[in-house]
């Protein structure tokens, strides 16, 4: 019976890497999209949201049926608390990709971004990529030290994001009001990713210590 509650553990942390691996797969396919115009990645990103989502609720379920039938205690307890939490965090960047693809389609068969802010944009996709990458492999081996690392990475996200307000408030700013709404909304959906992969990673700090980083 142990070794099979055991298994459920086990099962909600494999759910959670594999709910990393998507959600990478949408915020790297949604920012080709926007930056390509590509709209059949674009649809193939807002399509595939409902793996993720389904995923999520597999967590659920499976968690409130080990809280009724084991009632876990120490360590369990706190798996199951953030395997609820993390799987929360990496629904909603799920949802942050699909917004991201959402914009690409709105403004097809043009490319919502100017030429000057490509560069930026094609930065904040790669740190996305970067900081749900390491925080899967953190869910996987319970790395507190490499846990701890993503708030720093985090700062260069928050830099970018600061970096695109300075290009559509400067003077020479000449695409309009309409871009400068996509921009800003598509600025805001990359930060607030970042921050969530931030959140799953401090939540491995506390499954594996007890306590929560500052």
């Amino acid at each position: 019976m142990r070794d099979a509650y055991h298994e459920e553990l086990d099962s909600l942390t494999d759910k959670l890497v594999e709910m990393t691996r998507l959600v990478r797969s949408a915020i790297s396919r949604a920012t080709t999209a926007l930056l390509d115009a590509d709209l059949p990645l674009a649809e193939s990103v807002i399509s595939h949201d409902e793996e993720i989502d389904r995923i999520f609720a597999d967590i659920e379920a499976s968690i409130y049926e080990l809280m009724a039938r084991q009632q876990p205690v120490a360590i369990d307890l706190r798996m199951v608390i953030t395997a609820l939490r993390m799987g929360t965090d990496l629904e909603r960047m799920g949802d942050l990709a699909e917004h991201v693809a959402k914009v690409a389609r709105l403004r097809h068969p043009d490319s919502a971004i100017p030429p000057e802010i490509r560069s930026t944009i094609v930065q904040m996709g790669q740190i996305a990529e970067s900081l749900i990458t390491k925080a899967g492999s953190c869910v996987a081996s319970r790395d507190v030290e490499a846990a701890m690392e993503l708030e720093h990475d985090d700062d260069a996200m928050d830099r970018l994001h600061r970096r695109l307000f300075k290009e559509i408030l400067h003077k020479d700013w000449k695409h309009g009001v309409e871009p400068a709404i996509d921009i800003t909304l598509i600025g805001r959906y990359y930060e607030r990713y970042a921050d969530h992969a931030v959140r799953v990673a401090r939540d491995v700090v506390y499954l594996v210590t007890g306590s929560r980083p500052s």
